[in-house]
């Protein structure tokens, strides 16, 4: 009786927890969206934590439904309803995603959904815990675009080793070679031998400048974004300007120019960009298109970009050419250079410039029957995208 006595004395002196005192618990975890559900789906309470995260006041949520944290894409995909069935079904359900705060601000959450059932069994509602993880999915994604630029960085680099060895040093090469033949042989070297030595050498120096000069800019558009400035632009007018410098040499070989894109057709990029990438790609067809040819500009809205097309009635390409002309290569960098005279830093320059620029490039082309530029160009100033990447899944107990 007496050591009974004594345990009930205590029982009796031992502190319960109360309703209130875990309520307390939760509200202090403030990096912790702590928040039930009714059994259909509509909020009943909602803890300090939640308003930090969220934004909401508790008298704003309550009786507001469940999906009013998840975004656009993921109601329409029906996630809360599939939460609430896993829940159901599997006793929990746990993910990572992006949700909605009350400014219309994102943040990236551990989450974790599960049923809430009385001492009978009866289902109550649903508790919802979410953790923040802005910060960790920010690092992740800081990493991998690290390791993205410095894989850029060793491919860019990789290809002006390639350019100086090959296109630049060779060329150079011949030229230092001919000059001391002319300087060994000065007094007894007829005129017009000397005269003709004198215009190759001013040949390939200058293209061997105007190479360096692509080379420079290419690597300015790598590194320097200062220099960058894209505003909103009337692309029609770049074109004519376009135009208006290649008229002579394409009346040269009666090579008609024409565009077809309506004034007023405006996107947001740099107009000195702009103009370099047109210009390229307008000479280079001008090189490969037959006398009495067309060489037709045109541009079409697709979604949030403008679509340019650079058509010829040239000579075309084959596959294997077409698989090759946006990557740096030595051999084909030399053919280029031989046969176009820098053609191919010029497409490299501009797939750089248009890269910067949110945009990308390609071309179609038919052996004998010409070939046909394209590349992109934004409508407007891009916005701040929703980050995407791989699945990442974090540990629960994180």
């Amino acid at each position: 009786m007496g050591k009974d006595h004594s345990i009930s004395k205590v029982l009796k002196n031992q502190y319960v927890p109360t309703a209130e005192f875990f309520s307390q618990i939760i509200n202090s975890l403030q990096d912790y969206s702590i928040f039930t559900l009714d059994v259909d789906f509509n909020i009943n309470s909602w803890s300090a934590g939640a308003v930090t995260i969220f934004g909401y006041e508790t008298e704003e949520v309550i009786g507001q439904p469940f999906d009013i944290i998840f975004t656009e894409e993921d109601k329409n995909e029906g996630v809360p309803k599939k939460e609430i069935d896993t829940a159901i079904k599997e006793g929990r359900a746990v993910d990572n995603r992006w949700h909605i705060c009350k400014d219309g601000s994102k943040f990236f959450a551990y989450g974790l959904v599960f049923p809430l059932t009385g001492v009978d069994g009866t289902l109550l509602g649903y508790v919802k815990i979410l953790r923040d993880l802005t910060d960790r999915r920010k690092s992740e994604e800081d990493i991998k675009n690290y390791i993205r630029e410095l894989e850029e960085l060793n491919t860019h680099k990789e290809s002006i080793l390639a350019i100086l060895s090959h296109d630049l040093r060779s060329p150079l090469a011949a030229i230092i070679q001919a000059a001391e033949y002319l300087k060994s042989n000065i007094e007894t070297i007829p005129p017009n031998e000397a005269k003709e030595l004198l215009e190759l050498l001013h040949k390939e120096s200058t293209e061997e400048l105007n190479m360096l000069d692509y080379l420079l800019e290419w690597a300015r558009i790598k590194y320097a974004s200062d220099t960058f400035t894209p505003t909103k632009i009337e692309l029609s007018e770049y074109v004519n300007k376009v135009f208006d410098t290649l008229q002579e040499t394409a009346s040269i070989n009666t090579i008609n120019l024409h565009q077809e894109i309506e004034e007023n057709t405006n996107v947001f990029a740099d107009g000195k960009m702009v103009i370099s990438v047109l210009q390229n790609i307008v000479s280079n067809a001008i090189k490969h298109t037959h006398k009495g040819g067309k060489i037709t500009v045109t541009a079409k809205k697709s979604e949030d970009k403008m679509i340019v097309e650079i058509k010829d009635t040239g000579v075309g390409m084959s596959k294997d050419i077409q698989h090759k002309l946006f990557t740096p290569q030595m051999n084909a960098l030399a053919t280029a250079r031989k046969e176009n005279k820098g053609a191919g830093i010029g497409l490299l320059l501009v797939k750089g410039f248009l890269e910067k620029n949110g945009g990308e490039i390609w071309v179609e082309s038919i052996e004998g029957e010409g070939s046909s530029f394209y590349f992109t160009l934004p409508l407007k100033q891009p916005t701040d995208k929703k980050v995407s990447g791989d699945t990442i899944v974090f540990d629960e107990s994180a």
